[in-house]
C-alpha cells in the first residue's frame, strides 16, 4: 500500500472554461498548484480562466476537449499531463443536460448526455489515473455528479443515470486505487449560479429559493473550495464519497430548489 505523503503539483480540470470549473481552477491555483484547462466551444472562456491561474502565478495550460468524442478523450489528457510535468489531481467537471422526458428521449439525444457525462469520464479519470500510478506519488481523482446522482428529477433520464453512473464509478475507482495512494470522490452540487443554470455573473445571495432551507442557490466557489479539499493532502481519509454541497436540497426532496414556491413549508 502507497503510504508517502501527497504533496500535489499539478492538476487538469475539465470544463473549466466557466463556472464550477473555473472557480475550481482558480482554487487550485491558489493553493499553489498549475493547471490543465479544458473548454468545448468557449475558448475565450477557458482563456479567462488561464489568465486568472497566471495571476496567481501558476502555469496553465489550455486544450480543447469534446468528451463525446471518446477516442480522442485520453490523447487529450495524456498532451496536458505532458505539458504540466504529470497530474496529482484531476477533477471531471464536464456535463451537460437536456431536459427530455423520457418518452420523448431520442437515442441521439440519450448517447450524446452518456458520452458527454459518464463515457468521455471514464476515458478521462482511465487516462489521468494511469499517469499518476506511473508517477508513484499517489492522487486525487474528484467527479462534479449532481444532487440528482441520488436523486431523479422530471425531464431528466439521461442526465439522471449518466451521474448515477458517474458516482457509481468513482466508488468502484475508490477501491482499486486506494492501493497506489490514489484516492477517488464526488461532489454533489444542487442549484449553482452557472451557466448551465442560466445564471451567469449573477449573484445567488439575490435570488430566493424557498426550496432551499438556506434561501439561495449556491455559488460556484462554493463547490469549488470543498473540490480543493478533496484535491489537497488534508484530506487523505476520504475515499469513495459522494458530498452533497446543495445548501440542504437534498432533505427537500428531488424537486424542491425549483417548485417550491413559498416558504410555509417553515412553519410547523
Amino acid at each position: 500500500m502507497a503510504q508517502q505523503a501527497f504533496n500535489p503539483r499539478t492538476a487538469i480540470v475539465t470544463g473549466s472554461d466557466s463556472g464550477i470549473g473555473r472557480a475550481t481552477a482558480v482554487a487550485l491555483a491558489r493553493a499553489g498548484l498549475d493547471v490543465g484547462i479544458t473548454w468545448h466551444s468557449d475558448q475565450e472562456g477557458a482563456e479567462e480562466t488561464a489568465r486568472e491561474v497566471r495571476d496567481l502565478g501558476r502555469k496553465a495550460v489550455v486544450q480543447q476537449l469534446d468528451t463525446t468524442k471518446v477516442s480522442e478523450t485520453a490523447a487529450t489528457i495524456d498532451q496536458l499531463a505532458g505539458e504540466l510535468g504529470g497530474v496529482d489531481v484531476f477533477v471531471n467537471n464536464s456535463g451537460t443536460g437536456d431536459g427530455t422526458k423520457f418518452l420523448e428521449l431520442d437515442y441521439e439525444t440519450w448517447m450524446n448526455t452518456l458520452n458527454t457525462n459518464l463515457n468521455g469520464a471514464f476515458v478521462a479519470m482511465q487516462a489521468a489515473a494511469k499517469h499518476m500510478v506511473q508517477a508513484g506519488r499517489g492522487g486525487r481523482i474528484i467527479a462534479v455528479t449532481s444532487v440528482h446522482e441520488f436523486q431523479p428529477r422530471v425531464g431528466a433520464s439521461a442526465y439522471d443515470a449518466s451521474k448515477h453512473g458517474l458516482g457509481g464509478l468513482i466508488k468502484t475507482m475508490a477501491l482499486e486505487l486506494a492501493e497506489h495512494g490514489i484516492t477517488a470522490n464526488n461532489v454533489a452540487p444542487g442549484e449553482i449560479a452557472t451557466p448551465m443554470t442560466g445564471q451567469t455573473d449573477e449573484d445567488p445571495k439575490q435570488k430566493e429559493r424557498p426550496g432551499v432551507p438556506v434561501g439561495r442557490p449556491g455559488d460556484a466557489r462554493e463547490i469549488a473550495a470543498v473540490i480543493a479539499f478533496l484535491a489537497s493532502p488534508d484530506s487523505s481519509y476520504v475515499n469513495g464519497a459522494s458530498w452533497p454541497v446543495d445548501g440542504g436540497m437534498l432533505q427537500m426532496g428531488p424537486q424542491a430548489g425549483s417548485h417550491i414556491t413559498s416558504n410555509d413549508w417553515r412553519e410547523s
